[in-house]
């Protein structure tokens, strides 16, 4: 077996049989820290042999931050004149797959990167040329803010950056890793983490695949490889459930705010040419939301006549009865928005979570034998609404300090705590040090957050001697249901508004339907949906989340009519919002046999 057989997919994703058969080498050697090889299958008592391939950095994740670190790891490699073994491993199906973002691209980090992006052909291809910013009142009004305030903070300014697809610049951004010499490996899901005999990390465990729903062998069953690293940086994007295992084991969330997350639902159409004029941008804030729930909307022409356009919202909202989804389809209604739409055609949908909790949530980003970078670590700047470029920022100081650290000492398992120091003195910690505390204002309420996000953005620069700070998850902003009011949402048109079904077809989400769920009630929690979510809370998971996957629904099997969960788990787009927002955090986000999800063609 050969490392181009374990790359081998169809055009569709589809993984061949190519993991764990008789026959592949071990690459273990003398040299190697043991680790377990072995595993018990969930449906029988015998041991499985793993196979395992070695790098000198394993990277988890195809999206910016995890293709940047790739590609500085080859350049300073390059730079020494010596060569270190990098792979990525992505769970989509392809690069970009499961790739959803706004985008305005601002592309700092990619000229520090790839100074020549423009002539390799990088696919920014619509620069800003207009940007405005309006509040909405209610359904029928717009107030423009005025447009020197949009200039008068840098973090408002869109000067200099492009609309985009960041799925697409994923896999451009994978194209010239690969010329380096970087192996990538879309469809493989990294299910579990590996540990050396000293404890620290020592590469991860691919998915096994081949199991049914009920636990035992489909004649398809292949076991899940090791993939190990002497460095292993974690790039998972935002609520990566590897990420979220390691930040636990290694408790690098003491002393940090809890993570704040906002839900990001996206469609993208194709509108008439006399409604489009490419590189506009628009923000609004206001209607459909209330004013104390953090959120609003993003409406981005890209070339040649598509229009990006979505809602963001904050999970830490409080009335259990509000659903992100029906609200972005409520505010298409609004003359403004409806009037762009009108003739044009919805082609894509899809939705996923972004980090909200800025500066103070930031956890530890070393420990023994690996690192966190980008969205997994949750370098979002909120008010910019962009963390692409700090993604790919961290993920290159990343990838830099693995790499200077294994050229010097080439040994699995080590601390590289330089990561940590290069990114708290570079550009992307003064960022989020500047606008730290613009999202913690507005759980005063819009008008408070508006008032001091201005005069922290334009006046005091973030110099303010103090820092806001938390103790709740968003989880445990949610009010009982009894002392909020039920929200009407008006029936989809099926023209600018859709059922959200009919929209999830748009999203090309496909699993393996044979499989056990990949989401899980935690063992310790189940009595939670029942007992907690829908008796006090009237069942939220099945508003907020934007696929349907959750819904109570009469039990058959009791006699006293009561009611039980139904996880559809087969809808799941990769959001990781029940994982968020559910009471008590009641899910485990686990990841599906690989190449499952949403199939994002330029999201």
């Amino acid at each position: 077996m050969t490392r181009r057989a374990l790359r081998a997919t169809t055009a569709h994703g589809l993984r061949t049989k190519c993991l764990a058969r008789p026959g592949l080498t071990s690459h273990f050697s003398a040299t190697t820290p043991r680790v377990e090889q072995f595993a018990r299958r969930s449906f029988c008592s015998e041991p499985v042999e793993r196979e395992s391939m070695e790098f000198d950095v394993l990277i988890v994740g195809g999206g910016p931050a995890g293709l940047a670190a790739a590609i500085r790891a080859k350049q300073v490699a390059a730079e020494a004149g010596k060569e270190l073994t990098v792979c990525v491993v992505e769970k989509g199906a392809e690069i970009g797959a499961h790739i959803l973002s706004g985008n305005v691209f601002e592309p700092r980090a990619l000229s520090e990167l790839i100074p020549d992006w423009k002539d390799r052909g990088a696919p920014l291809n619509t620069p800003v040329t207009s940007d405005s910013f309006y509040w909405l009142p209610n359904g029928q009004h717009a107030v423009p803010a005025p447009g020197f305030l949009l200039h008068f903070a840098p973090e408002l300014r869109q000067e200099g950056n492009y609309v985009i697809s960041l799925g697409q610049l994923c896999r451009w951004l994978a194209e010239q890793a690969e010329e380096m010499g970087v192996e990538i490996y879309a469809g493989f899901a990294a299910d579990a983490p590996v540990y050396d005999d000293a404890g620290a990390l020592a590469g991860i465990q691919l998915r096994d695949v081949g199991i049914a729903k009920d636990g035992k062998a489909k004649d398809s069953y292949e076991a899940g490889m090791q993939l190990l690293g002497k460095q292993t940086i974690l790039a998972e994007g935002c609520r990566g459930s590897l990420s979220e295992q390691l930040m636990t084991h290694f408790n690098l969330r003491e002393g940090v705010a809890p993570q704040h997350y906002g839900l990001g639902v996206k469609e993208v159409w194709e509108i008439k040419p006399e409604n489009h004029v490419a590189g506009t941008v628009v923000h609004t804030v206001g209607w459909p939301l209330d004013h104390m729930t953090y959120g609003g909307s993003f409406i981005y022409h890209m070339e040649p006549n598509l229009l990006h356009i979505g809602m963001v919202v904050g999970l830490d909202y409080s009335n259990p009865y509000l659903s992100p989804y029906q609200e972005f389809q409520r505010f298409k209604q609004h003359p403004r928005v409806k009037a762009l739409l009108e003739g044009g055609t919805c082609i894509s949908y899809g939705a996923r979570c972004l980090n909200e909790g800025g500066l103070q949530a930031i956890p530890k980003l070393t420990f023994p034998g690996g690192m966190i970078a980008g969205c997994s670590a949750g370098f979002l700047n909120v008010p910019k609404i962009k963390g692409s470029h700090t993604a790919m920022k961290t993920g290159t100081l990343a990838g830099a300090a693995a790499a200077q650290a294994l050229l010097e000492t080439p040994q699995a398992g080590m601390e590289v705590s330089k990561y940590e120091d290069d990114v708290k003195s570079s550009w992307v910690w003064k960022e989020l040090d500047t606008v730290r505390n613009f999202k913690p204002a507005w759980h005063a309420g819009m008008y408070p957050g508006l008032g001091y996000g201005a005069a922290t953005l334009m006046l005091s620069r973030g110099k303010e001697p103090w820092t806001f700070r938390w103790t709740k998850k968003d989880s445990e902003y949610t009010k009982p249901a009894a002392s909020c009011k039920k929200i009407d949402y008006p029936k989809p048109d099926g023209v600018y508004s859709f059922d959200l079904l009919e929209n999830l077809a748009r999203s090309g989400v496909n699993h393996e339907h044979d499989q056990p769920a990949h989401l899980k009630v935690k063992e310790e929690k189940k009595d939670v949906p029942l007992e907690v979510s829908l008796s006090q809370f009237d069942g939220p998971e099945g508003r907020f989340c934007p696929a349907k996957v959750y819904e109570f629904v009469p039990d058959e099997d009791a006699a006293d009519g009561s009611m039980r969960l139904q996880i559809n788990a087969q809808n799941c787009v990769h959001c990781k919002c029940c994982s968020i927002k559910t009471p008590q955090e009641y899910i485990n986000w686990t990841v599906p046999e690989g190449g499952g999800g949403p199939q994002y063609p330029a999201m």
